[in-house]
């Protein structure tokens, strides 16, 4: 800048902001004055539509909420090895082991994850858990409404919150393993539902069980 364009500038007076040079109404409306566009916008239509009232669709590797999955016969996934515990950044995961037992058999093997929660308050759905999972008991889903809520309590996932849903022919754990498997079947998803033993075991003992009715031993379904 030359020093004749700086000889040309003129100190601003202060005198010509200040509150005394305002009329009576403007003085009355000053301490508002600064909402007026905020005011003027909140009676104007949406220029965007944005969630909720537009849902995008995500991408298909989208991370959303976990997921406890389960085998075709309705045994759980997971096996209580924690090692999606011990692999998450954020310490997010508990988990506890429970053991088998012939009466309460829940996953293949000798143990299941008795306990299992998600803390979203300090998940960071970076995925880690289920790159460590060994059975693939743990996925993300694509659903992401739940995982906000009106109370910190209610973003601490249970397992009956993470557990997916039983689909058609699944026998409600817990029940015996398919006859004659070891669990090295199960994770090679050679087990492709129920069996009828499995389905008389159900029926003797949870005769109530609302699984009961739509699950169809795998001999009849594959006629």
């Amino acid at each position: 800048m030359s020093d004749n364009q700086s000889s040309d500038r003129r100190p601003v007076d202060p005198a010509l902001y200040s509150p005394k040079k305002k009329g009576a109404i403007g003085r009355f409306f000053a301490p508002v004055a600064g909402f007026g566009v905020t005011f003027s916008s909140m009676f104007r239509p949406a220029a965007t539509e944005e969630y909720p009232f537009k849902r995008t669709p995500t991408q298909p590797r989208f991370h959303g909420r976990h997921q406890l999955n389960r085998y075709a016969d309705g045994l759980e996934r997971c096996i209580g090895c924690e090692l999606c515990a011990w692999a998450c950044p954020a310490d997010a995961i508990y988990v506890e082991a429970g053991a088998n037992t012939p009466d309460e058999q829940y996953a293949p093997g000798e143990r299941y994850g008795a306990v299992y929660q998600i803390n979203y308050l300090r998940c960071i759905l970076c995925g880690l858990c289920i790159q460590a999972c060994p059975t693939r008991a743990l996925t993300m889903t694509n659903e992401f409404d739940s995982l906000v809520g009106p109370t910190r309590e209610s973003l601490i996932f249970e397992k009956q919150d993470l557990l997916a849903p039983m689909l058609d022919g699944m026998l409600a754990a817990p029940h015996p393993m398919v006859e004659g498997t070891t669990d090295d079947d199960y994770y090679r998803n050679e087990v492709t539902g129920p069996t009828k033993e499995q389905i008389d075991w159900v029926a003797e003992r949870r005769p109530d069980d609302p699984t009961l009715k739509a699950a169809r031993p795998v001999e009849e379904a594959a006629k």
